[in-house]
C-alpha cells in the first residue's frame, strides 16, 4: 500500500493549523537509524486510507518526494468530534529487522458452528486485533480465526489457531481467549418461566383430579 507524502519545513502548532486549513496533514517519519523527518500528507487521501483496517498492518511504501522509504503507521492522532486527521506517526522499517505491531483477526464460519446452529448462542469477539513480532516481508494484514468448530459455550484461544509462518505472538497474557459463544441474554430467564409454567400446570392438575374425587 501506497502513501504520499511531501517533506515540510515549518512546524509548530501555528504551521500545523495552517496545513489543516489548506487540507493536509502534519506527519512524522522515524525509526531505522535515521533522522526524524516531518512530512504533510493530503488529508481525503490519509482518511481513506486509515479507515482500512489492513492499513495499519501493512508495510507501506512511502513516497517521500523522489525516494521511496517502507514504513507502518504507529500512531493516529484524530479530532475528538470531526472526521479530521489531525496528526500521523510512521515508522520506518528495515528488511533484516524484526517488527511488534498489532495485527486485526479475521473471524470465519460462526454462522456455521454448533454453538450457533444447535444451541442459538451469540458468538462474542473478546479480542478484535493480536499483538505480534515478525520479519517485515512475514507481517499478515490480518489473522485468521475459525470459529466452525465452537459449541455449546465454547471458547476459541490463541492455542487453538495456527499463526502464520515467521508469525509469534509477542502479547503478555499466556493463551488469550479470542472468542467465545454466550447464551443470549434473556434464554436462560424464558427457559426458567417455561419449566414453571409447567410445574405449575402439573400442580393445577393434581387440584382438578383432587376436587373431582371429593
Amino acid at each position: 500500500m501506497k502513501v504520499n507524502a511531501t517533506s515540510r519545513s515549518y512546524k509548530g502548532t501555528s504551521a500545523s493549523r495552517r496545513l489543516r486549513r489548506a487540507g493536509r496533514v502534519p506527519a512524522i517519519l522515524y525509526g531505522a537509524g535515521k533522522d526524524a523527518v516531518s512530512i504533510e500528507l493530503d488529508h481525503n487521501e490519509i482518511y481513506h486510507s486509515l479507515l482500512k483496517p489492513e492499513f495499519h498492518a501493512s508495510i507501506l511504501d512511502i513516497q517521500l518526494d523522489s525516494k521511496v522509504e517502507q514504513g507502518l503507521v504507529r500512531a493516529v492522532q484524530w479530532h475528538p468530534y470531526r472526521p479530521l486527521v489531525l496528526h500521523v506517526d510512521f515508522q520506518r522499517v528495515r528488511a533484516t529487522d524484526p517488527i511488534t505491531t498489532l495485527v486485526p483477526l479475521s473471524f470465519v464460519n460462526a454462522e456455521q458452528s454448533p454453538a450457533v446452529v444447535v444451541h442459538h448462542q451469540v458468538v462474542s469477539h473478546i479480542m478484535t486485533e493480536l499483538e505480534i513480532t515478525c520479519l517485515p516481508a512475514d507481517l499478515p494484514t490480518s489473522i485468521e480465526v475459525e470459529l466452525g468448530e465452537l459449541d455449546d459455550a465454547g471458547n476459541v484461544y490463541l492455542s487453538d489457531i495456527a499463526l502464520p509462518e515467521g508469525v509469534t505472538y509477542a502479547g503478555t497474557e499466556e493463551d488469550p481467549v479470542l472468542a467465545a459463544a454466550l447464551v443470549r441474554r434473556g434464554t436462560a430467564d424464558e427457559d426458567e418461566d417455561e419449566v414453571e409454567d409447567e410445574d405449575t400446570a402439573a400442580d393445577d392438575s393434581g387440584e382438578d383430579a383432587d376436587e373431582e374425587e371429593e
